[in-house]
């Protein structure tokens, strides 16, 4: 019989690095391509509505995968699947890089999502193992570090590759380490001796529902606001197949002796809450950091490396914290840190809401520093308390499903700020334009002023007119769409507020002191 990776004696550390790597490389690839579409759409010749199926693509084939990982590492065995989703990853990346024509880029891109969804949740378990009760704060920290470490660069290093070199380039550097992590996944990782490889009966209902419901799911989410939502017969159909897929995999899901996913880990009280809690997060924390940069870009003329400089700092904030929130969730309850951490969230988005078309480069910078050390104290503990009462046989399926719920609460706040953001705009545009009216003096000496200007260009009567009422229209539209943001952030900030009492349903994590404590 093989022996585990205790019985082994492979230093921790070395594992760390070596489930880091394909997960850091995942999560950096969920929004490395974002920057490089305009490049894409150029080079392929294809349309706006075409080329971001190239993001939906990926995200929808990880959506799929992510709550089978657990099962489809019993049935083939951890390492080895482990190996191939690596290996198969590398090759999806380098075959996206030399794809001719969209169509096989975005073919690619699912292969891609779907050998990637399975590297988060994997990586996750492995570290709840390899390390004892007392360390597993401290390794979800480490975890934390590198999950948050991808969102930050993916879009600055995108960005730099796509104007330096070309946009193939984003998928050919996931090459050498897709490499260098398979030759150490192949030393260092180990099946333990309890996830023995199943013969048991494949569920092939379950696997074709949670395919067609998550999938149908995901291009709602990430089509809905493009189609104008329920006006479309094609988010209609969608939005139909996902709620009869999903509500049908349940079902099969809670019959099945051996399940696809297994949903009975939701008789768990605290897993529950602590997804529920996660799924809030996602919302709050993919829905802020997408408003950011786009208010800088659309309405502050940054570009994409300075939007990226605003971000940067949060990120540095968060990897900096994390470690001393896993030393602290040792030591105390972890429910307790969430708590704070939640508030720190909602304090952020206080300040973000106060945000004007003069402020400064600090002014964005600091709300977003304050944003990442509340994260740093939402993450760590609140994946170590939700994942504390999971068994080891059971962590691959309770991870996969963690990380599911997180990203689609992501793609939910990105959704719904996305419409938020274009129903508010006009509510404030047309409150705003009611003011620029002849009955208004302030609006009148504004006009009248511009109009003088334009006189003294050498335009018209008629043209100056009209040139000085487009510069006000420019006005009252950056200045709607600023009133958006600020009701966007305080939204979120609020969402952040009302997932506080779900906390108390969380289980308290028992103390784990290190060996020789006690004595």
């Amino acid at each position: 019989m093989k022996k585990s990776a205790e019985e082994k004696n492979v230093n921790k550390w070395l594992i760390t690095i070596t489930v880091m790597l394909p997960a850091i490389m995942e999560i950096v690839d969920t929004s490395v391509a974002n920057v490089a579409l305009p490049h894409m759409q150029g080079s392929l010749n294809a349309g706006t509505d075409e080329i971001t199926w190239v993001l939906t693509s990926y995200l929808v084939s990880n959506a799929v995968v992510l709550p089978m990982t657990g099962w489809l590492a019993r049935m083939f065995g951890r390492k080895r699947f482990l190996i191939t989703c690596i290996t198969l990853f590398t090759l999806a990346s380098l075959m996206c890089g030399a794809a001719p024509s969209l169509g096989l880029l975005i073919f690619f891109r699912v292969l891609q999502g779907a050998a990637g969804g399975a590297l988060i949740p994997m990586s996750q378990a492995i570290m709840m193992e390899t390390f004892p009760p007392y360390q597993q704060g401290m390794a979800m920290a480490i975890f934390g570090v590198g999950a948050m470490f991808g969102p930050i660069i993916g879009p600055a290093l995108g960005g730099w590759i796509t104007d330096n070199m070309s946009w193939r380039w984003i998928f050919y550097i996931n090459i050498p380490i897709g490499i260098i992590a398979v030759v150490m996944a192949t030393f260092f990782i180990y099946d333990p001796s309890y996830l023995k490889r199943a013969k048991a009966s494949i569920d092939y209902w379950g696997l074709a529902l949670l395919t067609v419901g998550l999938a149908a799911l995901q291009i709602v989410l990430d089509k809905g606001q493009q189609d104008d939502w329920f006006n479309s017969g094609f988010i209609v159909a969608c939005s139909i197949l996902t709620a009869v897929s999903l509500a049908a995999l349940v079902y099969v899901e809670l019959t099945h002796p051996h399940p696809i996913v297994n949903l009975r880990l939701f008789k768990n009280v605290s897993f529950s809450a602590g997804n529920l809690v996660m799924f809030a997060v996602g919302f709050c924390l993919y829905s802020s950091i997408m408003l950011i940069p786009l208010f800088l870009q659309t309405l502050m003329g940054y570009n994409a490396t300075m939007a990226g400089m605003v971000l940067a700092p949060g990120g540095v904030a968060t990897l900096v914290c994390m470690p001393f929130v896993g030393a602290i969730i040792q030591r105390y309850d972890g429910r307790k840190v969430v708590f704070v951490g939640l508030l720190i969230a909602a304090w952020s988005m206080h300040i973000m809401q106060g945000f004007t078309l003069e402020a400064a480069y600090r002014d964005f910078v600091w709300p977003r520093v304050v944003l990442g050390i509340g994260l740093a104290m939402i993450f760590v503990p609140l994946t170590t308390v939700t994942l504390a009462t999971i068994s080891k046989e059971e962590m691959g399926n309770a991870t996969g499903i963690f990380s599911l719920l997180r990203n689609i609460g992501g793609s939910v706040g990105i959704a719904i700020s996305a419409t938020l953001l274009a129903r508010y705009s006009q509510f404030y545009q047309t409150t705003l334009v009611a003011h620029v009216n002849p009955y208004n003096p302030m609006a009148q000496s504004q006009v009248a002023m511009l109009k003088g200007a334009m006189l003294n260009r050498g335009l018209g009567p008629a043209a100056a007119e009209q040139g000085a009422f487009a510069i006000i229209y420019g006005k009252v539209v950056r200045q709607a769409y600023m009133l958006s943001y600020n009701r966007i952030f305080f939204i979120v900030g609020i969402a952040f507020l009302i997932i506080i009492p779900l906390l108390l349903l969380l289980k308290k994590p028992q103390k784990h002191l290190p060996p020789g404590a006690a004595h």
